[in-house]
């Protein structure tokens, strides 16, 4: 495994989750942009670098191991977003509950340790999910293109 592809990886999909993180303020498209987030992210970004010949052949372990590297980025990304700004947005408006559970939370210590808990544990949930999303995009690859990758063979990329 590259571990320069997987930092690169990591850092887009930190992007595209607080992109996701800025996306679920808005009611109704939020709840869809949360699920995507959580399930299926991974196959999104995998199927992007694929088309833009940015990786090459991949078999299922890797892809496991990219859409779990794509999960926990994407979610810590997501969540250093959406807390901040949900909280603020529950200080000025009072009607925003989930704002003023969040406020509740980073106002005492103990609170903001639970916080931080429950984030790193919904991150490796979704880094699960994820890496199962990626199971499943790297299977389909290989059933469409016939192609499978030989047992020392690396991922090609390029650098541009």
């Amino acid at each position: 495994m590259n571990i320069l592809l997987l930092k690169q990886i990591a850092l887009f999909s930190a992007l595209i989750g607080g992109a996701i993180g800025i996306i679920t303020l808005i009611p109704f498209i939020g709840t869809l942009a949360f699920l995507t987030l959580i399930l299926f992210l991974s196959a999104i970004i995998i199927v992007y670098l694929k088309k833009n010949n940015l990786i090459g052949i991949i078999d299922m372990k890797e892809g496991a191991i990219i859409g779990a590297v794509i999960g926990f980025s994407a979610f810590v990304a997501f969540s250093i977003v959406f807390t901040p700004l949900s909280a603020i947005i529950g200080l000025i408006f009072s009607n925003y509950y989930i704002g003023h559970i969040l406020t509740m939370f980073i106002t005492n210590f103990g609170g903001f340790f639970v916080m931080i808990m429950l984030l790193l544990f919904i991150g490796l949930i979704s880094a699960l999910m994820n890496a199962f999303s990626g199971i499943v995009t790297a299977y389909i690859y290989e059933l469409l293109s016939g192609l499978k990758k030989a047992e020392n063979e690396n991922i090609d990329f390029e650098i541009k």
